[in-house]
């Protein structure tokens, strides 16, 4: 039979520490292989992110020199707009010949549309101042039989030199006469204007003593 040996504890605490060591040195370089691979992912990633912020970098300038480009045109366009403007209508309130022709034109026929109403009212004044105590029929008012009375005894003193009495009686019975039918025609009217009508109606009325003069002069 054949003989037994024990362990030998020394070659076996030998074996373990060289298995250790290897157990060792393979973690070791599984480590440093993984490390490696986690630097060139790290790499890696950088370099795309960067690329990435590039491309975005470039993007946002493109956007910025589009916008600059689109605004100084607006600007452009602006300035040639106003410029157009300017020169069809370079100022406003500035007339035109042919505006200043018609207010020119206008200003003519208002000073002689004067001229002819001034020429009148100094011949009619020129009129008036040959004969003083001549008034028009139609600018004498008669609001009363005195007034009238007074009126047509200026009027013809020179045709009568005692005109009041026959004025006077015939003016009052002309009125007398006159004053019914005009009340009948003219209910509406006040006293003082009937008074007015009469007047104007007796200064061609043959009961007028001053027609009855001038129609025995034109006989005559």
């Amino acid at each position: 039979m054949p003989k037994k040996f024990g362990t030998n504890t020394k070659s076996q605490e030998a074996r373990e520490r060289k298995e250790a060591q290897k157990e060792q040195l393979k973690s070791k370089v599984a480590k440093e292989e993984e490390d490696s691979k986690w630097v060139e992912n790290d790499e890696h990633v950088v370099r795309k992110l960067q690329r990435k912020e590039e491309r975005e970098a470039k993007r946002l300038e493109t956007i910025k020199k589009k916008q600059e480009i689109k605004r100084l045109h607006d600007e452009e366009m602006n300035s040639l707009e106003g410029a157009k403007t300017k020169d069809q209508n370079p100022n406003p309130n500035k007339l035109t010949q042919a505006q200043i022709a018609a207010a020119r034109a206008r200003l003519e026929a208002e000073r002689a549309s004067l001229m002819r109403k001034k020429e009148k009212e100094v011949e009619k004044t020129e009129h008036l101042a040959e004969n003083p105590n001549i008034l028009p029929p139609d600018e004498i008012s008669a609001r009363t039989v005195e007034d009238a009375i007074k009126v047509l005894s200026i009027n013809d003193d020179l045709l009568d030199k005692h005109p009041e009495k026959r004025f006077k009686s015939a003016y009052l019975a002309y009125v007398e006469k006159m004053m019914p039918i005009l009340k009948e025609e003219n209910p509406g009217m006040r006293h003082s204007q009937l008074n007015d009508k009469i007047y104007k109606m007796f200064q061609n009325a043959p009961e007028n003593p001053r027609n009855q003069t001038h129609s025995k002069y034109n006989e005559k």
